[in-house]
């Protein structure tokens, strides 16, 4: 069994407020819980409004593949998401 974990770190310059920036957070997860079928929560930076951290977990037999999933989570993020700054990220395989 591998267990692979993604730690993400994001600027959210367009929120303003911890409601907006929870808002934002709140479609990214969704999309991402149901795009990959992932584990994934915020886990620091929770009452700051202007970044976030994301880690993302996934539990499989394959430790390529748990790379190869996590990759396409932070690209996703990235692409779907052009308005985020994702100035931070790594991944390691337990």
């Amino acid at each position: 069994m591998v267990i692979g974990c993604a730690r993400i770190s994001l600027q959210v310059p367009e929120a303003h407020s911890l409601k907006e920036k929870r808002a934002v957070l709140q479609r990214i997860k969704a999309r991402i819980r149901q795009r990959f079928n992932v584990s994934i929560a915020e886990v620091d930076h929770h009452e700051a409004w202007g970044t976030a951290t994301l880690a993302v977990a996934i539990v499989t037999n394959d430790t390529a593949r748990a790379h190869s999933v996590l990759e396409k989570v932070v690209r996703a993020i990235e692409t779907d998401r052009p308005d985020l700054e994702l100035f931070d990220y790594s991944i390691e395989m337990l």
